[in-house]
């Protein structure tokens, strides 16, 4: 299965439990379909490089979050979907990482250090 990384961008809200609900609604959406959830990373609500628009609404401030997992070409398929209709969401991306955990991560090196 292919690694990958989401970064999100959800709608401020006053109360944090509507963001995790999104980032436990996507990450049970990625195991459920067989996947794995590598890691989450939230950086906190930042202000918008601009003003955004989205299922009609407009928004200055966002809560920005990513996370890193395994999963297959129609789960990640359908994990668009499904940002793209949740309302909470205002943008979002999906890079590929590589083919495989190993691709990404460097071997340690081979040298002893002395101290």
């Amino acid at each position: 299965m292919p690694f990958y990384q989401m970064l999100c961008i959800t709608a401020h809200y006053p109360e944090y439990k509507h963001i995790k609900e999104l980032v436990q609604q996507t990450a049970m959406h990625v195991m459920n379909k067989g996947g794995v959830v590598r890691r989450l990373n939230s950086w906190g609500t930042l202000p918008l490089p601009q003003r955004m628009r989205r299922h009609q609404a407009y928004h200055q401030i966002g809560d920005y979050w990513t996370m890193h997992f395994d999963a297959s070409p129609r789960t990640l398929k359908e994990l668009d979907s499904l940002m793209k209709r949740d309302p909470r969401v205002v943008r979002w991306t999906m890079l590929k990482l590589g083919d495989k955990v190993e691709d990404v991560v460097t071997p340690p090196s081979k040298t002893t250090h002395r101290y």
